[in-house]
């Protein structure tokens, strides 16, 4: 198990590092793909589907709607980072009255709770991880900064880890995940704030057109750090609402997108705007 699970993880950052350096169409064709696949891992957790686990229509709405976001979010960007907001807040008012419209020209097919539950895992997962391509292909030095979210993301994580099994003595949340330790989320906090320091101070500062002040990005990833958990705990929490283990089984070892994935879409948006926040 552990060697399938670290072979598919190794196999995982080898494909993240192509499709992050070469960026452009190969990164929106991706992160669409992975989209879709996190908004079925994420209705069907919630029930949305049918019985028999069939696409039922706000599954479908759901993934059309999300490929109507990334092509109307790509167009947007082609042209300039202030034009694709209010393009991609337009494709999101979109889906939530797309999904209305299926609510009550269903009606009484579907409840109330399934069709928020499809609307909440159009926002988690597609919309989410588009802040990956915002960051990649909307800002300058995109290409270098795109690695702070992994860094807060996964960086943290391992971290988190080391010390955690290193010196964790007090559970964290242990109805979620009964291994995280309070010791380990600040190793993982003040892990990333430092990864952060050290990928500012060797990498941005130094190859790119921009200067990171360091408080700064070791403040970023504090925080980005800590959101990434709390994203890593909410997807546990769904799972353990609704009884299952993983999201999936696309990823050998891992689980599904879902379960590989879950810090890095929450990391994503609080990346970008605190870069944002800074070159304002």
């Amino acid at each position: 198990m552990f060697r399938t699970r670290l072979l598919s993880g190794i196999l995982l950052v080898a494909v993240a590092l192509v499709v992050l350096l070469t960026g452009g169409a190969l990164l929106a064709v991706v992160l669409f793909l992975v989209s879709l696949i996190a908004y079925q891992e994420l209705t069907a957790a919630c029930k949305v589907r049918g019985e028999k686990m069939e696409p039922s229509a706000p599954v479908k709405v759901g993934c059309v709607m999300t490929l109507v976001y990334y092509a109307v979010m790509g167009l947007a960007l082609a042209r300039n980072i202030t034009v694709a907001f209010p393009a991609m807040i337009l494709a999101i008012v979109a889906a939530f009255l797309a999904f209305l419209f299926v609510y009550v020209f269903t009606f009484p097919r579907y409840h109330a709770n399934q069709i928020m539950a499809a609307m909440v895992s159009f926002l988690y997962g597609p919309v989410m991880l588009s802040f990956l391509y915002l960051i990649r292909e909307g800002l300058n030095e995109g290409i270098y900064l795109v690695w702070f979210v992994f860094l807060a993301s996964w960086g943290s994580d391992t971290c988190a880890y080391c010390v955690g099994v290193l010196i964790g003595k007090h559970k964290m949340a242990p109805e979620l995940s009964p291994k995280k330790s309070v010791e380990g989320a600040v190793g993982g906090v003040v892990g990333a704030a430092l990864l952060f320091v050290l990928y500012a101070y060797f990498v941005i500062n130094r190859y790119t057109g921009m200067t990171l002040p360091l408080p700064f990005a070791a403040v970023l990833g504090a925080v980005g750090a800590l959101i990434s958990m709390v994203g890593d705990l909410a997807a546990s929490a769904i799972k353990r609402d609704h009884g299952i283990k993983d999201y999936g089984k696309l990823i050998p070892g891992h689980g599904g997108i879902m379960d590989r994935f879950d810090s890095v879409i929450v990391a994503a948006p609080v990346v970008f705007m605190g870069i944002m926040l800074m070159t304002v």
